[in-house]
């Protein structure tokens, strides 16, 4: 009879054993459930958080100035073909004191403009300003040659601002002699970060067409707002 009561004994305890092992898991996985809910996803299984979109670059504006010194026509001719043809600013450099006929004699070594161009120091005055001259990122630069070079009021114009960051064009007009050294010598006026290209000489019968052309082998453009 010992022995009959013992197997239900037995079995009790096992089946005892099994519930306390069911609940055991079942506890388990609520445990293991609420920790991969609080812990941090590791690496592989993170989703990937999308960075916030650059927008694209503005569209760059170029804003160009055409500025020039003329006293008998032909150089202000070429800058308002180039101003046309950009669709540019232009501002023309006066002289706080006009030139007369007598200033520009080239056969008079006493001539103002020969004193001028005789001086490298020479720097005549310059009536009225560029307004707002940061605006501009382009300038072209025109003068005619006096004596194969530059006359003095361009090193007045160049020396009156900070050119630092913008593109200079120059260019000049001559019965025959080529921009020459002019260029290089007004370079050296200017901050070295300022861009400078390569010059261009156009005759006195120079047209809109052969300005026109010299513009678009530099690929300059305006752009704005």
């Amino acid at each position: 009879m010992k022995r009959i009561y013992a197997i239900p004994a037995i079995l009790l305890a096992l089946l005892a054993l099994a519930a306390c092992g069911a609940q055991g898991d079942t506890q388990a996985e609520v445990i293991e459930t609420r920790e991969k809910a609080s812990a941090p996803a590791n690496a592989a299984e993170a989703p990937i958080q999308a960075s916030p979109q650059s927008t694209p670059a503005e569209a760059g504006k170029t804003k160009i100035l055409v500025a020039y010194f003329s006293c008998t026509g032909t150089t202000e001719t070429v800058a308002n073909y180039a101003a046309a043809a950009l669709d540019a600013d232009i501002y023309r450099i006066q002289p706080q004191e006009p030139y007369s006929d007598a200033d520009l004699d080239y056969s008079d070594d006493g001539s103002r403009a020969s004193r001028e161009q005789n001086d490298a120091a020479a720097r005549p005055v310059i009536s009225g300003s560029v307004e707002n001259m940061e605006q501009y990122d382009v300038v072209l630069l025109g003068y005619p040659i006096w004596w194969g070079d530059a006359p003095r009021i361009i090193s007045t114009f160049l020396e009156s601002y900070d050119f630092g960051g913008k593109t200079i064009v120059p260019f000049c007009t001559s019965g025959s002699s080529g921009i020459g050294s002019s260029a290089d010598d007004l370079h050296g006026l200017c901050a070295q970060s300022a861009v400078w290209l390569d010059g261009m000489r156009f005759g006195a019968g120079a047209g809109e067409e052969e300005v026109s052309d010299w513009l678009l082998e530099l690929n300059i453009k305006r752009t704005e707002e």
